[in-house]
């Protein structure tokens, strides 16, 4: 009788060792396919449509922007953030009026070199109401400004004025034209003698 129960034991063992070594062989993973399913190519990035981004700073609103589209790359060479089809960036003085506004199709902030670069259609409207339209323009964080190597249309209040390249400060309040074109209105007192 003794016998009957240590072969039920035995059984019972024996079968939780198969299970066990079952279990085992059906959870190894080929280390090929972790590395692809791994590798820094083949992470999510972020993706949105219609985000709007509030960015303050000390309490204040500075700047609101708007996308129909927005990507995040952070594990690219270069991280970068997209926003597309539809850029409108609104920037606001320390009251919280609208100085500034910058439209364009594309654009691309490199996160750690702190350039934030828009192309194609880019139109801004200052605070006095001149216009700057050009294919693309780049903003430098570091350096505090806009530039561009492109062909720029300035229009004022009493002129347009075109070229190709621009270097500005961050609300257009200073502009300069790399290589001025075409006419160029000039106060008399102003001309030499």
């Amino acid at each position: 009788m003794s016998r009957k129960p240590q072969s039920r034991v035995n059984a019972t063992g024996f079968a939780g060792l198969a299970c066990f070594i079952l279990l085992l062989t059906g959870c190894t993973n080929d280390p090929e396919q972790i590395r692809a399913l791994t590798a820094k190519n083949n992470r999510q990035v972020d993706h949105a449509k219609g985000v709007t981004f509030i960015y303050s700073q000390d309490g204040e609103v500075k700047m609101r922007i708007s996308a129909r589209d927005f990507l995040r790359n952070s594990s690219a060479r270069r991280p970068y953030v997209d926003m597309n089809n539809g850029l409108r960036m609104e920037f606001f003085d320390s009251s919280g009026n609208i100085t500034d506004v910058l439209t364009a199709d594309s654009s691309r902030y490199y996160e750690t070199q702190r350039d934030f670069i828009v192309w194609d259609s880019v139109h801004i409207v200052s605070a006095k109401g001149e216009e700057l339209r050009t294919q693309e323009l780049v903003w430098n964080e570091e350096a505090e400004k806009f530039f561009t190597e492109k062909d720029v249309q300035i229009t004022t209040a009493n002129e347009i004025l075109f070229g190709t390249g621009m270097e500005a400060n961050r609300d257009f309040t200073w502009y300069r034209i790399l290589n001025p074109k075409g006419s160029v209105q000039v106060d008399k007192s102003e001309v030499p003698k």
